[in-house]
């Protein structure tokens, strides 16, 4: 996975939403803003700079991961699955 910046308009094209994408894929939302000047693209490439430089690779869920894999097994045999 890439580090992105992700800017899109908000509310009817009044406001940007900002968000970071970090290597691992989390998404950390950075706020609105109403304009988008130089001087608040800084504080944004800032603040990205600071995600990306304290990155946590995310826990794995293993037993859900398993109960997924498990069903998916299910629908292949023609089983249907029942998690009851």
């Amino acid at each position: 996975m890439s580090k992105k910046i992700n800017i899109s308009k908000y509310e009817g094209n009044t406001h940007y939403s900002v968000s970071v994408v970090d290597s691992y894929g989390t998404e950390h939302h950075l706020g609105y803003w109403s304009e988008l000047d130089n001087s608040v693209i800084l504080v944004i490439e800032a603040k990205a700079r600071g995600i990306w430089a304290n990155e946590v690779k995310p826990e794995e869920d293993l037993m859900s991961e398993a109960v997924l894999d498990c069903i998916c097994l299910d629908e292949i045999r023609g089983v249907k699955p029942d998690l009851d």
